[in-house]
């Protein structure tokens, strides 16, 4: 059985499930949304983003939750209150996002670099259709050990590391500014 924090559901994330989140990105979300409906002043942030921490702690019966959802449901509640412009711009982001590249390069397997990366690619740019703005890496020496065939690190292991760390650097920057993803890269440790 899986322990959920706050008895809050785990939310469904393209095809990934966060299950360790606080509620941060919902008062972003929200204050977005009212800037972008020209309400710079919304004074309601705080009270909305707690109403649906009380959905998701006591009244959602779901164990997972897809982030869509969620965000149809806030829409439903700014109309209910009267906030129908913030409802119409109000857009789906996701709390941070945890990527294993062990999973990539297993299905890529041993010597298939270009498909790793190509599985990367598209994985991180689902996300960042899915709402996701914060996403953070790991596995990625172990990634490096397993498409490199290897169970103890050498020079050539370390080179595709670089090639990976650069492929990751340079996905940052092709990032439109609009969308202001940020990554962090974490290394499992080993």
């Amino acid at each position: 059985m899986i322990s959920l924090i706050g008895n809050r559901p785990a939310l469904q994330i393209g095809r990934y499930q966060v299950i360790d989140y606080d509620t941060a990105w919902l008062d972003d979300a929200l204050r977005r949304a009212a800037l972008a409906a020209e309400h710079e002043d919304f004074p309601f942030v705080e009270e909305i983003r707690g109403g649906i921490v009380k959905y998701l702690e006591t009244k959602c019966p779901l164990k997972l939750l897809h982030l869509d959802d969620l965000f149809d449901r806030m829409r439903k509640m700014l109309v209910k209150i009267g906030c129908e412009r913030i409802a119409e711009k109000l857009e789906p982001l996701a709390p941070p996002v945890t990527v294993s590249l062990v999973r990539a390069a297993m299905e890529a397997g041993n010597g298939f670099e270009l498909a790793f990366f190509e599985t990367l690619r598209i994985e991180l740019g689902d996300l960042r259709a899915a709402g996701a703005e914060e996403i953070r890496f790991t596995g990625l020496k172990e990634s490096s050990l397993i498409l490199r065939g290897r169970v103890k690190w050498n020079k050539h292991c370390e080179s595709l590391l670089s090639e990976i760390e650069a492929f990751l650097k340079a996905w940052e920057r092709e990032t439109p500014e609009n969308d202001r993803v940020r990554q962090l890269c974490v290394e499992s440790e080993s």
